[in-house]
């Protein structure tokens, strides 16, 4: 990944825009439903659900104090720690045993999916750190809540380091008394074995179970950690999920204008026969695209120009996309559309875009394309400050000469 801070905004054609201050209102946001003092595991895979994972995790550690981070991969733990992130990283999914290694190395911890797989980390590499992870319902990776006899003999093997113990909701987002008794079922399986396991002496010192819309129940007894996910992106999944949590978004979308041309009544617009023009039309081409990570099926959205909103017309191609301008006059090669995000008045969040893509956030935000930078909202404000600033000379030295 490489960083708009290393290329300059200005000479972007499309890039991400992130706003670090969002991260510390969903933080209380998140807390509201938690407490003061329960710790907070970020969750950063996924390229930190398209936010950047190595700027986000080092906006969190440094401002915000957040000392432990889950990522899928052992990748993306090495990258982490390669951008000088301390503290706790968890690697929540699969490591190849013979690679287990490099996890130790980096000091990262490893999930152990199963028996068998913790028998071979310790014999792989002796003194990694680690969290036990126990299926409690979803049927995924863990081993089962039931299974008691194995969970004491992973959790008393002392060639590894075993620093936590987890279980994750299946359906912690869903609306319908099914769904939200099958959550309690699984919430309290989780406790029940924690506490036999704390009778026993053997308890890891760290116990999670919620994720973004579990953390809506309010802090489980027994645990000490949450791991906020969408949530902390300032992000529901969809608008149909449960509510509570509003947010503040962290990360806009923008891309320049290319070029504005105008569309006679009856003829195509982009590949295919799929849309034609019904009037004589407007239309600006947008320097994004599928390649970009923007959703081909995202036809029948919207984005924003100059504080308004125009139409996707026709299909996204993989390096532009077009939009009908008809209605919003002025619109100039060089401007500023925002796919996602606020421009004036107008507002268009992921969750919105998502149902035009007929996805969920999650999705929409962890296909976003290396090709789109990573740039903060102050620099972009600094860089437009200071072409102003160039511009007011340029045009003091005209009326000067």
């Amino acid at each position: 990944m490489k960083y708009g801070q290393e290329t300059g905004v200005k000479r972007l054609r499309a890039w991400r825009e992130l706003h670090p201050e969002a991260f510390g209102e969903n933080i209380k946001e998140i807390r509201r439903f938690l407490g003061p003092q329960v710790r907070m595991m970020a969750v950063v895979k996924a390229n930190a659900y398209g936010h950047g994972d190595q700027i986000t995790a080092a906006i969190l550690q440094e401002q915000y104090g957040i000392t432990d981070f889950a990522v899928a991969s052992l990748e993306e733990g090495i990258r982490l720690r390669e951008r000088g992130i301390n503290g706790r990283i968890l690697i929540l999914g699969y490591t190849p045993p013979e690679a287990l290694g490099e996890a130790l190395d980096y000091e990262l911890m490893q999930t152990l999916a199963d028996r068998d797989y913790a028998r071979e980390a310790a014999s792989r590499a002796p003194g990694l750190m680690a969290h036990l992870k126990i299926n409690t319902g979803m049927n995924r990776l863990g081993v089962n809540v039931g299974e008691t006899k194995g969970i004491l003999e992973i959790l008393g093997d002392d060639r590894l380091k075993i620093r936590g113990i987890f279980s994750h909701l299946s359906m912690a987002d869903g609306r319908t008394p099914q769904e939200q008794a099958f959550t309690r079922e699984q919430t309290e399986r989780f406790v029940e074995l924690l506490g036999i396991l704390e009778k026993l002496g053997v308890c890891p010192v760290d116990r999670h179970l919620q994720s973004s819309y579990g953390i809506l129940q309010g802090l489980i007894p027994g645990c000490n950690l949450v791991r906020p996910g969408i949530f902390l992106y300032g992000v529901r999944s969809s608008l149909d999920g449960q509510g509570g949590f509003t947010g503040t978004p962290a990360l806009s979308i923008k891309a320049k204008v290319a070029m504005v041309r105008q569309v006679a009544s009856g003829e195509p617009i982009s590949y295919g026969n799929g849309f034609h023009a019904l009037k004589p039309m407007e239309v600006a081409v947008l320097t994004i695209g599928y390649g970009d990570g923007i959703p081909r099926s995202l036809t029948g959205g919207c984005v924003l120009l100059h504080g308004r909103r125009a139409p996707v017309v026709g299909r996204i191609c993989m390096d532009q996309m077009l939009v009908d301008v008809s209605n919003i006059p002025g619109i100039r090669p060089g401007d500023t559309a925002v796919l996602l995000g606020q421009d004036g008045e107008e507002e268009i969040r992921a969750e919105e875009m998502a149902g035009w893509a007929g996805t969920i956030t999650n999705e929409l935000l962890c296909r976003l394309g290396d090709r789109l930078f990573v740039v903060t909202g102050e620099q972009k404000k600094a860089e437009d400050t200071e072409l102003s600033q160039q511009g007011l000379q340029k045009e003091w030295h005209k009326n000067t000469a």
